[in-house]
């Protein structure tokens, strides 16, 4: 099957470093355009990206959302004007971190296409998503500490969890980084595809995602994030209690009827 680039439809930020994109159905696309740039996540595109997010959390016509960069780059880092502006007295808590927040807070499934140079923030970025396709040749990093800085997005908090400890360290510390057969070895991401192909693979994959229950959709993907926050005995608890909330959903009673009159299901909720 062959997915053909989408058409872009809407552009978001007055100077169009974000740009969404219709696809298939129930799908988006949100595209990093700063190709001057190398897609750096400026803190003006950190928030496009969360706005668009937070848009598509209450948009019943999207089921998931597919992220992706250039054909060289998914995004290569922090903007480094910005890195030299600031100083020890920002707040913690400020509006890149609320934009952060809104991102990882997404409870639809969120997806990558990651083609080139995914580096610091841009790795940052890409372990929010919940499935990540890379072409092959992608380099997956975190450099900060040659910056004199570290990584303060999750480069070292979610890295750590997605990878291990041992690779954990050897990226942050050293800032080099791992190719996509590696990444794919460690966890970092779910699958590798031909290079150029990325964009293609995950849409097809969003696709096959679209045409399920969004309800279950969301606990699903709620259940397995909890494993970062839970020990097994209680994480078991919780996925029980998900699992028996979804007895009594419409979603549950016409998947059922579907697959007894085989048919595609026709969820009611969004």
């Amino acid at each position: 099957m062959t997915v053909a680039h989408p058409q872009a439809v809407v552009f978001d930020a007055a100077i169009s470093e974000l740009i969404e994109e219709s696809s298939l159905p129930g799908v988006l696309v949100l595209r990093l355009h700063r190709p001057n740039k190398r897609n750096a996540l400026a803190t003006p595109l950190l928030q496009a990206v969360a706005r668009a997010i937070d848009r598509a959390s209450t948009n019943p016509e999207v089921r998931c959302v597919v992220m992706t960069g250039s054909d060289t780059v998914f995004a290569a880092g922090a903007d480094i004007d910005e890195l030299a502006a600031s100083t020890a007295t920002d707040p913690i808590v400020g509006p890149r971190f609320e934009a952060w927040r809104v991102i990882r807070g997404f409870r639809k499934p969120l997806l990558a296409a990651v083609e080139g140079w995914c580096l610091g923030a841009g790795s940052e970025l890409m372990m929010c998503c919940d499935i990540v396709v890379a072409g092959q040749g992608a380099q997956f990093g975190q450099p900060e500490t040659n910056l004199g800085i570290i990584p303060g997005a999750g480069g070292t908090a979610t890295l750590t969890r997605l990878v291990g400890r041992a690779l954990a360290m050897r990226m942050v510390l050293t800032g080099e980084p791992i190719d996509a057969k590696r990444a794919l070895a460690a966890g970092l991401i779910a699958e590798v595809a031909p290079k150029g192909h990325a964009l293609e693979r995950a849409l097809l994959l969003a696709a096959k995602v679209a045409t399920r229950s969004p309800l279950a959709l969301r606990e699903a993907k709620a259940s397995v994030r909890e494993a970062d926050a839970l020990a097994e005995s209680a994480h078991l608890l919780s996925e029980r209690r998900r699992f028996l909330s979804l007895m009594a959903s419409p979603d549950k009673a016409e998947g059922i009827a579907a697959f007894r009159e085989k048919r595609d299901p026709r969820w009611k909720t969004v």
